[in-house]
């Protein structure tokens, strides 16, 4: 897991410590206050290998951003969904949605649409 520091400079060095890197973002926007099984956030990222989607959900998990729910059944089946932390960042990430298509546009970059056809940052 990435350790937190004791001490942060500013709140946003904190947040990138939390969110930064490829995929953690993709995984909460992907949840966007649903409860998936693992094999539903593999498909729906389909670059992310299965050992570095884990990785990135286990320290969502220990840093109180989503839960793992375990239901004992052959074959095990475990569910993620965002804690009340995870879901407030939901307006942000929609947020970011909206400037990133803004700014695809004035650059004349093509965008696809977003993996999970979330329709909350049309909202």
């Amino acid at each position: 897991m990435k350790k937190l520091n004791d001490e942060y400079q500013c709140a946003i060095n904190l947040v990138i410590d939390l969110i930064g890197g490829k995929w953690k973002v993709l995984i909460l926007w992907n949840l966007n206050g649903e409860t998936k099984r693992f094999s539903e956030l593999l498909r729906s990222m389909p670059s992310v290998t299965r050992k570095v989607l884990a990785q990135q959900l286990r320290e969502l998990e220990e840093h109180g951003l989503v839960t793992r729910k375990t239901y004992e059944a052959a074959p095990p089946k475990v569910e993620y969904s965002t804690t009340d932390m995870g879901k407030k960042l939901q307006r942000t990430l929609n947020e970011m949605c909206l400037w990133g298509d803004e700014y695809a546009e004035k650059h004349q970059i093509e965008m696809k649409e977003c993996w999970t056809g979330n329709e909350a940052a049309a909202e």
